[in-house]
């Protein structure tokens, strides 16, 4: 089923896709729910229209001492950042950080946001010219002064763009951790991790607790491309803050929600409550894409040939005073008792996909952990087994990065050998990039 509603912006549509059949004692119904928005004004902007809603950046680099080593990381860090600031829309707020153990306003300073034109872009590469490398990391410090200054703009959109190049060794993990509860839903963040001296789920538990995405330049040489590539995606976002709002009628809950494409992202824990026996689950900004959701819902037990609705998943956005507007695209998740085992016992097809999808991101992050742990038999039979999911699900991104850590004997039983060598940078590029899935054809 698919309905349309109009925001101002981008067009959303939302499909569900479901075995509704259930034997008679069956209470879990599964659905892969896709969100799709299309039509904003980034689409116009291709074209070369300009306009889009208003949004506010914050830039976060690193120049802790580690930046100097080798000298030209810093350098491929300014040139990324003003190439960044080239791929701003005119009429954007910004604003530079330099991170180290404390955080830095780099330019425009005074507490204050530039407003991008051919001006302000200029003075902000003057500044950048001036950024060197000393002292330590404290990336909660960052985060807490990009959010004072997205605050101060009166905007729809705020993102923070975040690279740093080591480890978060200058505050505790629990100071980072209540950094980003703090800024939860206030705005999102892409963070990139440069070379091999980060820690990968320090830089992804960034970019999972504030909606944004992350990755690994291993090469410092390629950060200009990645950084005009995460620009030119936040200038096409359109609209802040969708929820995914899922109603249960009375008996049923949501066991889990999680999205599974583009990456596997679980979003269960992130419920707030709507109203009776209705919560929100963040998705943070959209612009001109579509995700898919896989949603598993416990019913009550009813009786051969009964239906019921099981959940229904609509899009609202945040208003002021505590309000949401629904924006009217909505999927119904229906579950319907029968004694039909062929029914019954047929898996569709989206489903089974991002299960396997989601299992393949699993398998990938226990085969990691394990090898670091030095216990080669366990690293060995899961990342056998996430060799096989990748080959089952057609993921063949994964497949290749799983290729430079193990030998594949078999595929399609998993049967692989660990390498004797594993480059640093082969094996944190898989860690980072394990949630990342490929789409089910539909």
């Amino acid at each position: 089923m698919a309905n349309f509603a109009k925001p101002a912006g981008p067009r959303f549509s939302v499909e569900v896709y479901q075995n509704e059949y259930l034997p008679e004692d069956g209470r879990e119904v599964h659905a892969v729910v896709t969100v799709t928005a299309t039509g904003g004004s980034a689409a116009l902007r291709t074209t070369g229209a300009s306009g889009g809603p208003s949004a506010a950046v914050a830039l976060m680099v690193d120049c802790s001492g580690s930046m100097d080593y080798p000298s030209a990381k810093m350098r491929n860090a300014r040139d990324a950042t003003a190439a960044a600031l080239d791929a701003l829309r005119d009429g954007t707020h910004f604003a530079v950080i330099d991170g180290t153990h404390v955080a830095r306003e780099v330019y425009p300073g005074g507490g204050r946001l530039a407003v991008a034109d051919a001006t302000t872009r200029e003075q902000a590469k003057r500044a950048l010219r001036r950024l060197s490398a000393g002292g330590g990391t404290a990336i909660g410090t960052w985060l807490r002064l990009a959010d004072r200054l997205l605050a101060s703009a009166d905007v729809e959109i705020r993102h923070g763009i975040l690279l740093t190049d080591g480890r978060n060794e200058h505050e505790s993990p629990e100071a980072l951790r209540a950094t980003l509860d703090a800024c939860a839903g206030r705005f999102t963040c892409d963070a990139r991790g440069v070379g091999t001296d980060w820690e990968v789920k320090e830089v992804t538990a960034i970019a999972s607790a504030l909606l944004g995405t992350a990755d690994i330049v291993a090469d410092p040489a390629r950060l200009t491309d990645d950084f005009t590539a995460m620009m030119e995606t936040a200038m096409g976002k359109e609209v802040a803050d969708v929820a995914l709002r899922v109603w249960t009628p009375a008996g049923a809950v949501v066991s889990y929600l999680k999205q599974v494409a583009p990456s596997v992202e679980e979003l269960t824990d992130r419920r707030t409550e709507a109203g009776p026996r209705a919560g929100d689950y963040p998705t943070g900004s959209w612009g001109d894409e579509s995700r898919d959701y896989h949603l598993c819902v416990t019913v009550p037990p009813a009786g051969l040939g009964q239906e019921m609705l099981a959940a229904r998943v609509s899009l609202v956005v945040p208003q002021p005073g505590g309000t949401a507007q629904n924006i009217g695209a909505q999927g119904l998740v229906r579950a319907v008792w029968t004694d039909d085992l062929t029914a019954s016992t047929a898996i569709n097809p989206q489903v089974a996909h991002y299960t396997g999808q989601a299992e393949l991101a699993q398998a990938i992050q226990q085969g990691i952990d394990l090898r670091k742990a030095g216990d080669m038999d366990g690293a060995t039979a899961k990342l056998g087994r996430a060799v096989q999911l990748a080959r089952v699900s057609g993921n063949a991104d994964t497949a290749k990065l799983l290729a430079k850590v193990v030998d594949v004997v078999d595929a399609s039983t998993g049967t692989v050998r660990l390498k004797a060598k594993v480059t640093e940078a082969d094996e944190m590029t898989l860690e980072t990039r394990s949630t990342k899935t490929v789409r089910v054809k539909k």
